[in-house]
């Protein structure tokens, strides 16, 4: 079992960040999938989602501005394994210009009402749709829980 960790940005509109993937990955290729990536050997996950962030977009965030949304099961069938995603969220003052795409065609903060319309990854299907409209969604779109990177 691989585990991974993945962040989902809230943008004060409640917008949430997702990378539209390129043909190039072996898990997900052409899908919408959240920032994040494989954990090294030993990685905490809030860790390796800190890392995942930063290395992806170059966005910098402390542990402590994420919060855990879900530890999932899921089985990518491109690999045939089942594994394991640490799925964190954290409400940031950022636009698209303050996001740097390392990865991928490109990486965006999408309407919530349009992301379950786009080709999602298994892992963003599963951890999408439950956070869209639950009560930490709304709680990270609020004003007082914005954060700035720095």
């Amino acid at each position: 079992m691989t585990e991974f960790a993945a962040v989902i940005l809230v943008d004060r509109r409640g917008w949430v960040l997702l990378q539209e993937r390129d043909e190039r990955p072996v898990i997900a290729p052409e899908k919408w999938a959240f920032c994040g990536g494989h954990l090294e050997p030993g990685e905490d996950p809030l860790a390796g989602a800190v890392r995942e962030l930063e290395e992806e977009t170059e966005v910098r965030l402390a542990p402590e501005d994420l919060q855990l949304v879900a530890v999932q099961e899921l089985r990518h069938p491109e690999t045939g394994t089942d594994d394991k995603i640490h799925l964190y969220a954290a409400a940031v003052d950022l636009a698209d210009a303050d996001i740097v795409c390392h990865e991928g065609r490109q990486i965006v903060f999408v309407d919530p009402a349009k992301a379950p319309d786009l080709d999602l990854s298994d892992s963003a299907r599963i951890g999408l749709t439950p956070f869209l409209g639950s009560p930490q969604h709304a709680a990270l779109s609020g004003s007082a829980a914005l954060r700035t990177a720095p």
